[in-house]
């Protein structure tokens, strides 16, 4: 029970009052108790327990005060008033009821309901999963494509260094060749010189005898 609809109640237990004839709880009153649920009782002993029989808590109230509880023009403007109050906090609730309906409107990003919503949702990250999976193997396959590369980089800057000492090997064994075939000839050429010389010694001694 509000505090806002408090006066309703006590007009109505003065209504009730003169039909039930002690029934009224005339000790003080206790704060308001709740069950749990929705509905709230107001507890005699103040000391809510869960064995707390409901029906003796709906208990009527019987006030300090000796004013008779009779359907005058005050009441009618208190119930006014009761009326108006009670009016004013269902217009609350309601633009509070609409402000939550807005706030899950733009929560759903423009989808009907939250099954739809988590649907889109799951659908988007199963494919954002998906993209990363096939990144992934797209940079596995790069990656075992780069060291095929770099093994084959290896083994060709390894075959061209055998090439090239194979290659330098040859060349030098052909200069050795050629050095040796040089150092023949030297020995001929000489041979020829010297044998030459003596022709010619020979031939200017016969000549100056003549």
């Amino acid at each position: 029970m509000s505090v806002m609809a408090f006066p309703l109640f006590l007009l109505i237990a003065c209504l009730v009052s003169s039909r039930v004839g002690g029934a009224f709880f005339a000790g003080p009153l206790h704060p308001e108790m709740s069950n749990g649920t929705f509905h709230h009782y107001f507890v005699p002993d103040g000391n809510y327990e869960e064995n707390d029989d409901p029906e003796k808590c709906q208990m009527l109230f019987k006030m300090t005060d000796n004013r008779k509880c009779t359907l005058d023009e005050d009441q009618d403007s208190v119930i006014r008033d009761d009326f108006i109050i009670i009016k004013r906090h269902i217009e609350d609730a309601a633009r509070v009821l609409e402000g939550i309906g807005k706030s899950i409107s733009f929560d759903l990003d423009g989808e009907d309901s939250y099954g739809k919503y988590l649907r889109r949702e799951t659908t988007q990250i199963s494919e954002a999963f998906s993209n990363s999976e096939k990144s992934l193997l797209e940079l596995e396959v790069k990656f075992k494509q780069s060291q095929e590369n770099e093994l084959k980089e290896e083994h060709k800057i390894s075959d061209d260094f055998l090439g090239m000492i194979v290659h330098t090997r040859d060349v030098l064994k052909e200069t050795l060749d050629i050095s040796l075939g040089l150092k023949d000839k030297h020995e001929l050429l000489s041979l020829i010189i010297r044998s030459h010389g003596t022709r010619l010694s020979r031939l200017k001694n016969e000549y100056m005898k003549v």
